[in-house]
């Protein structure tokens, strides 16, 4: 879902930061998943991958002068709200208005997102990007498919961590998911260790730790739904590099390939889990809260493609974090979640380790 990732973006917050060439993009602490289907997780990860494949100003001069350049200062606050609203409304959805069906709600914003790329496909420039990659039936086999099933595993496992865990707390789980992308690129030799590195990792672990430690309505079986799904999602980005390492995907091209596989794969668990539980209760939230709440999704990540292009990843880092406290605090008025001190300072620790990752370029 764009839950709670497509921060999404993302999204998870998912910040967006990023491993040095050859290693692997890493998603900022969601999507859950993506502006697709849980968050901005997606959304953030992919942001990551497409600057890392960017075309030089030079080679873009040509196919996207034509493209519209929306400002640093007006895009960023667009995407931050877009995320933000995404992982909000999804919590709406699942607790204000009865709904726990998160796969039924991510299977249709997939669904959503396959056909809102396909109309942007034709009627305007925004997924241009796609014309460039050679999308063999042996390439989509070996690459597209898995990689889709490990991003339904990510945005099922974190939106059913929705239906009993706090948004706040949530969120600072999610600062997590770069350690879980760092072990496993060192377990696939993509990055070296190091001290600095292994430090980080400590910092980033001891505050999530304590984060964990600090809640006050701890609830084991969504705290291991939310673990799992940083394992798929890391999972997941390193798998992006290694298959697709050099192809030019950015939020919108990715979600036009990988939403149909994704919507097709949770449609075939959803009657193992949710049953038709879903469709019974459909009146609960009626067609405008499901096609609204699917477009907010797919609005972060068109917002997304022009993000990409206004600013460093170390200035999108930052809006990262402005965007989680910011998701933390409208969490706290929206839903009344308590944060303990002991939170605060173990999530503070966490989002310092972020930064210095990023700051000192992933070494």
């Amino acid at each position: 879902m764009s839950n709670e990732r497509n921060d999404e973006i993302k999204d998870d917050v998912n910040v967006c930061i990023r491993l040095p060439p050859p290693t692997v993009p890493t998603a900022s602490p969601h999507l859950a998943g993506s502006g697709a289907g849980g968050g901005d997780g997606w959304t953030t990860a992919m942001l990551e991958k497409a600057e890392e494949g960017a075309a030089s100003p030079a080679q873009r001069s040509g196919s996207a002068a034509k493209k519209i350049v929306i400002p640093a200062i007006v895009i960023i606050p667009i995407w931050m709200a877009c995320s933000i609203s995404v992982i909000l409304y999804n919590k709406y959805v699942f607790a204000n208005l009865n709904f726990p069906f998160p796969v039924f709600l991510t299977t249709f914003h997939l669904a959503f997102s396959a056909v809102a790329t396909r109309v942007l496909q034709r009627t305007t420039t925004l997924v241009d990007g796609a014309k460039d990659i050679e999308m063999t039936r042996e390439r989509w086999v070996r690459t597209i498919l898995p990689i889709g099933a490990l991003f339904s595993g990510s945005l099922i496992l974190s939106n059913y961590a929705y239906l009993s865990l706090s948004v706040s707390f949530i969120q600072m789980l999610k600062a997590f998911n770069p350690v879980a992308i760092l072990l496993i690129s060192f377990a696939f030799k993509l990055q070296e260790p190091s001290g600095r590195l292994l430090a980080i990792v400590c910092m980033i672990s001891v505050g999530c730790a304590l984060a964990a430690y600090g809640e006050l309505h701890f609830e084991l079986m969504g705290f291991i739904c939310q673990c799992a799904a940083v394992v798929f999602e890391a999972s997941r980005l390193v798998m992006i590099q290694i298959l697709l390492h050099g192809m030019k995907m950015d939020p919108i091209v990715s979600l036009h390939y990988y939403a149909p596989v994704c919507a097709v794969i949770n449609a075939i668990i959803m009657p193992f889990i949710e049953g038709f539980e879903p469709f019974y209760a459909l009146h609960r939230v009626g067609i405008l809260v499901l096609l609204t709440n699917a477009g907010m999704a797919f609005a972060l990540n068109v917002a997304a493609v022009f993000l990409i292009s206004v600013g460093s990843g170390l200035i999108l880092t930052l809006a990262g974090v402005l965007k989680d406290i910011l998701l933390i605090s409208g969490s706290v008025i929206a839903f009344g979640s308590q944060i303990t001190a002991l939170q605060v300072f173990g999530y503070s620790i966490s989002l310092a380790g972020l930064v210095t990752f990023k700051t000192t370029g992933g070494k």
